[in-house]
């Protein structure tokens, strides 16, 4: 079986499945390259023809280029659930990526945000205007209900409800994350100002975080956003994207919420448990003690 015509068969199936734009384009990208290096430096195009060897060699080539370890092992992931789909439509035997050991990259500690410094950039947009209401929502939303950037983005606002917001996540399956009365102030503020600026315009694109020209926000406008809040809040020294407030929200429910990694694992939206536990992980000495000590066995005998 011609490789490329494989490829093609398998991509339609991720298309099915419903991976994201962004994933469709990393998979494309990388079975492009892997076929193309299995043709070129191999002499391989057919399915069949693919060994444990040629696969160790494609990680060679990619190590030899100088590309970092954990981009290596994104890559490994990839390249590995394309041949485990070929075992189970019983094009392959098995998955000779098996046998091909992934880099170990170095794991660094996320420096997250503190509650005070959330609190400043919530802080540091006001709710005078249409946009500074929107970015205060924007900035208070991702802190309180952990959603990814994607999610907020492409948010319909008839999934902003009176106490929940119904989120479709990743792979498009549909989950429910919870509004609290403090996220509850700043919609409301959000949403009066969203009328109004509305009002006898056509909203171009259903999202409940709208721009200025009535359309949702790109991937870049979000970062903006985000970039803007810690500038104001005077934030250095630390990484603030989306993705931070994500992780902010869960290290939070797990120490001061105390909410147990099951549900946490729902509300994130998370398939697997095991990605929720990296959060375990990223907790600084100070988080766990403060988590630890109200919970030691003989603080608790006497109460």
């Amino acid at each position: 079986m011609e490789l490329i015509d494989i490829i093609e068969e398998y991509d339609y199936h991720c298309l099915a499945k419903g991976f994201t734009k962004k994933t469709m384009i990393n998979k494309r990208q990388e079975l492009k390259q892997m076929r193309i290096f299995l043709q070129e430096k191999r002499g391989i195009k057919k399915l069949e023809n693919i060994y444990v060897d040629d696969l160790k060699a494609y990680i060679r080539s990619k190590q030899k280029a100088g590309l970092q370890a954990t981009s290596i092992i994104s890559m490994h992931k990839m390249v590995s659930a394309f041949f485990n789909w070929c075992v189970k439509e019983e094009y392959l035997k098995e998955n000779p990526m098996r046998k091909v050991e992934r880099p170990k990259a170095h794991k660094k500690l996320l420096k997250g945000f503190t509650q005070e410094e959330v609190r400043d950039m919530i802080n540091a947009f006001n709710s005078k205007t249409f946009i500074e209401a929107r970015n205060k929502a924007i900035i208070a939303t991702l802190a309180d209900t952990g959603l990814r950037a994607m999610e907020l983005r492409e948010l319909p606002f008839d999934a902003v409800r009176e106490t929940s917001i119904i989120v479709n996540g990743k792979g498009n399956k549909e989950r429910i994350v919870f509004i609290s009365p403090a996220l509850k102030k700043v919609l409301i503020k959000y949403e009066r100002l969203r009328k109004e600026y509305i009002e006898d315009n056509e909203v171009k694109e259903n999202c409940y975080f709208l721009t200025y020209t009535l359309k949702g926000l790109t991937h870049v406008a979000l970062d903006n956003i985000i970039k803007k809040a810690g500038k104001r809040a005077g934030i250095e020294g630390k990484r603030v994207s989306p993705h931070v407030f994500r992780h902010f929200y869960a290290v939070q429910c797990l120490t001061v919420g105390n909410i147990d990694i099951y549900s946490l694992s729902r509300l994130l939206g998370h398939g697997d448990i095991q990605i929720t536990e990296r959060y375990l992980h990223s907790m600084d000495d100070e988080q766990l003690s403060n988590k630890a000590i109200p919970n030691s066995p003989l603080m608790n005998l006497n109460k």
